[in-house]
């Protein structure tokens, strides 16, 4: 059974609701566009089924952008989840946290590095997770990103 103390929530981390909306409509705008370009001056058809494509796959990028900054991460004690409680990581798994500006992160954000690989996910905008990295960031906000990586960083130490 949990403890009280594990569930605590230590650090929430919620969309920028600005940067939200712009990540959306350049993602949409996008694909859009590349649809659009498609029919309106139809290049070899070839050409024409590629930027067809490629614009359905950014549109649907927008739309899981969209479902994924719905949600928020919160920190407690034993892990980081999202606010629909699906986990990214225990905190017992997490090796180091790089926060620095060389870091291979999202855009205010930082990346967790893992003692053991974790299967591979993606919520565009707010997190990912590829073997034994697990980036989060992109359309958060910059300090409540900071303060939560900082206190993962004083658990497990």
């Amino acid at each position: 059974m949990k403890n009280a103390k594990e569930d605590e929530i230590i650090a929430t981390l919620q969309v920028s609701r600005l940067r939200r909306l712009f990540a959306y409509f350049a993602i949409f705008a996008l694909g859009a566009m590349l649809i659009l370009l498609a029919f309106v001056k139809p290049p070899e058809f070839g050409w024409q089924v590629y930027l067809m494509l490629l614009g359905s796959g950014a549109l649907i990028v927008a739309e899981r952008l969209r479902r994924a900054t719905m949600l928020g991460l919160v920190l407690t004690e034993r892990e980081l989840r999202d606010t629909s409680g699906h986990v990214l990581t225990e905190l017992t798994n997490v090796r180091s946290v790089d926060r620095g500006a060389f870091a291979f992160k999202s855009s205010n954000g930082f990346v967790l590095r893992l003692h053991r690989s974790q299967p591979r996910a993606w919520a565009p905008g707010l997190w990912w997770r590829f073997s034994t990295r697990v980036g989060v960031g992109g359309v958060t906000e910059s300090g409540p990103a900071k303060y939560m990586a900082e206190q993962i960083a004083l658990r497990i130490d």
